[in-house]
């Protein structure tokens, strides 16, 4: 008897780099629509919207939206809207005092003892509240010349302590690229703390990889990673994955969020995110009143109701779990805290 040769062993295929992952994100609103069942006629898509800020999400992301449910919190996060280009009065092209704070070399000074980098003006996503929709990205970031004038801003101010990689996302950067700014800053001796704000773990989770990871580790400083995410439904187990490599490479893993309406404007929503941010490893940090920037303004919920809010979302959970809510004002010397009822006593601290 033959017997048949048994098939060699098949290795398992190479996940997509994450810059592949990147460049395959959807950027047809009428695309993103089809691949959730949606009618994209009866979704109130502006092409002028679009034009004006374009569509760009991730295809892990939209994996985690509810098919058929043209409300689902994170659709409406990414999706252009006609309500984008009615006018509102109140709202800026700068919410928050970019402007007067740019110093000209990508390096935004507006808290004592930080400086905020802007990065780059890439992102994998572009979130339709997003407070940067109107920043000159092209003339001022602070890679432009090889982070020189950067550096070198930050250099010449001994009172800077911690800095700050904002953008667009910081980790839409090469590593390698990231590195050469680190090693820029760590012969200053005036640094004590690194932080980065990004929504890369979460909408493509895949950019922690491992270069990433021992860029982090071998980092000098402390490092806080401040992630966005602004529902539950945006963790899933790759999300955990990633925060948990984050915190294996010694990084303290934070959560910010945006009170948008229609996303996240009920206790239940917002004690959901707090209990899976947390369960995946992040701590709530802070939830932000939204930035009043032109094109934002059917996100906002009235600071009446985000106080309401805050107080059951307090009465509800841990206090380690209640996000400081705030709005930042240009000009302040930080996040301003809006009053909450259990500042008046009538809740009681837990």
């Amino acid at each position: 008897m033959i017997t048949a040769r048994p098939s060699p062993i098949q290795p398992d295929p190479v996940p997509p780099r994450w810059q592949q992952l990147w460049r395959d994100a959807v950027r047809d609103p009428r695309e993103l629509a089809g691949l959730l069942g949606l009618d994209p006629d009866r979704l109130g898509i502006s092409d002028a919207a679009a034009s004006q800020f374009a569509l760009r999400v991730p295809r892990g992301f939209i994996a985690r939206m509810r098919g058929g449910d043209p409300h689902d919190p994170l659709l409406r996060q990414v999706l252009p809207l006609d309500a984008e280009m009615q006018p509102s009065p109140g709202f800026s092209l700068d919410a928050v005092g970019d402007g007067p704070a740019n110093t000209g070399t990508g390096v935004i000074r507006k808290y004592r003892g930080r400086a905020l980098l802007v990065a780059t003006g890439s992102c994998a996503i572009n979130c339709r509240y997003c407070f940067r929709r109107h920043f000159p990205y092209a003339e001022q970031n602070a890679s432009i010349g090889g982070w020189g004038d950067a550096v070198a801003a930050i250099a010449a101010d001994p009172g800077i302590d911690e800095v700050i990689l904002s953008g667009g996302d910081p980790w839409s950067l090469a590593t390698a690229k990231l590195a050469a700014l680190t090693d820029a800053l760590a012969g200053m001796p005036h640094i004590r703390r690194l932080r980065v704000h990004t929504r890369l773990p979460v909408v493509l989770p895949e950019r922690v990889d491992a270069e990433l990871v021992q860029w982090l580790a071998d980092l000098p400083w402390p490092v806080a990673v401040v992630l966005h995410a602004n529902h539950a439904n945006e963790f899933d187990e790759s999300v955990d994955a990633a925060v948990a490599r984050l915190r294996g490479a010694g990084a303290t893993v934070l959560n910010q969020a945006v009170l948008l309406r229609g996303v996240n404007d009920s206790v239940d929503a917002l004690a959901a995110l707090s209990e899976r941010g947390f369960a995946a490893g992040a701590l709530p940090y802070y939830l932000h009143q939204l930035d009043r920037v032109q094109g934002a303004a059917h996100f906002e919920v009235s600071d009446e109701r985000a106080l309401e809010l805050h107080a059951q979302l307090a009465a509800r959970l841990s206090g380690y779990l209640v996000p400081r809510l705030v709005r930042e004002v240009a000009g302040d010397t930080g996040k301003r805290p809006l009053a909450t009822l259990a500042d008046t006593k009538l809740i009681p601290a837990r």
